[in-house]
């Protein structure tokens, strides 16, 4: 494609940060993943930082620390990629789903309320496409019901004046080259419960009561227990050193990108199209640029076909799991907020290369695919 969808800002800092790592002899978990969850937890505002080898097996490690199990319920938003919901049936348990506003693509207090019943567990709240959800008020809706934020794409967001995961119980991140900071692969489970890391931390190496690294550091004779059945969910040395750096670019790519993203609103004013856009609680930092086509618009697959013929790469907005063939059958309300916007939204170029004419041909392109006569 001529205008890719996204591209991951890596350069040399990230390959000799890499290199440095392999050449050090230690490419496994350790000293570079600590220090990663330390700067990564003080980032986001949380005391404590887990890395992980993805925001699912993240996800999983919170249900699994809150005691999901077979028999419960967790409230989940469909409109979200599904591995949100996947994460509530690896525990056994049943994904709730829950409608969204449109208007935010998130869940809301009214609508995780009429989702609740005697059997849920958990409450799991996306900030979906880097637009925070309005946690307070979900966090009131929900009571003494536990909320796990998965904050995949949220990294550079704010919510109320602070970064999202601030105050969070749970929060589970992203590492993946579609998010804003990346290591390949890989997550973050950020608390603020000193209890809580450890735990996690025992649970994503097998259980073992001290890790690789302690053991090594330790220099004698030492013999690990493993205390509870757990998982292989770490992060490599060879990650965490990609990510500190990426870490230090945080700042200026969300400034980048909130600044091509006003400029995609200024070019869409004239069309009337309504686009993804702060919500009055926090600010985005558009991990994702979501358009939602006018009533009347092609389909959403001839859309992206013409785009496609013009050179530009644009992709489907965020799925609805219970559309799709995983979840076929499984029982849900009425979903209206979470089928619009799955039916009618599609996602735009916007990453660090994009030029201003690039953005103008986007919109030209878009407008052109959806038979609108543009000023």
């Amino acid at each position: 494609m001529a205008i890719p969808v996204m591209k991951p800002l890596l350069g040399e800092e990230e390959a000799l940060a890499v290199a440095e790592t392999v050449r050090s002899g230690w490419v496994a978990q350790g000293p570079r993943v600590a220090a990663f969850e330390q700067a990564f937890a003080e980032r986001v505002g949380a005391a404590h930082g887990v890395a992980v080898s993805s925001c699912t097996t993240g996800l999983h490690l919170c249900l699994h620390l809150l005691g999901v199990q077979p028999g419960d319920e967790v409230v989940v938003p469909s409109l979200s990629f599904i591995a949100t919901a996947n994460a509530v049936r690896y525990c056994g348990a049943t994904p709730v789903f829950a409608d969204i506003d449109p208007l935010t693509g998130n869940l809301t207090g009214a609508t995780v309320a009429a989702a609740i019943t005697p059997r849920t567990k958990a409450v799991m709240v996306v900030h979906q496409g880097g637009v925070p959800a309005n946690v307070r008020e979900i966090r009131a809706a929900a009571g003494e019901i536990p909320v796990v934020e998965d904050a995949a794409c949220a990294a550079g967001s704010t919510l109320d004046g602070a970064p999202v995961g601030t105050g969070a119980l749970l929060a589970a991140w992203s590492f993946h080259p579609r998010k804003l900071l990346t290591t390949g692969e890989g997550g973050m489970v950020t608390t603020d419960d000193p209890d809580w890391a450890v735990r996690l931390r025992r649970l994503r190496e097998h259980g073992m009561s001290m890790s690789a690294a302690d053991r090594h550091a330790a220099g004698g004779a030492v013999v690990e227990s493993y205390v509870e059945t757990a998982f292989n969910y770490r992060m490599t040395d060879i990650q965490a050193a990609m990510g500190l750096v990426q870490l230090g670019r945080l700042d200026g790519i969300v400034e980048q990108r909130r600044a091509m993203a006003a400029r995609y609103h200024e070019l869409l004013a004239p069309l009337g199209l309504r686009a993804v856009a702060d919500p009055e609680h926090g600010t985005t930092n558009y991990q994702s640029f979501w358009v939602e086509l006018p009533e009347g618009a092609p389909e959403l697959v001839e859309v992206l076909s013409k785009l496609a013929a013009a050179g530009v790469s644009a992709r489907r907005g965020i799925m609805a799991a219970h559309l799709e063939p995983a979840y076929a059958g499984h029982p849900h309300a009425p979903l209206p907020g979470t089928e619009l916007l799955a039916r009618r939204s599609l996602i735009l170029p916007l990453h660090h290369e994009l030029t201003d004419a690039d953005q103008r041909l986007v919109v030209s392109a878009l407008a052109d695919a959806i038979e609108l006569v543009k000023s």
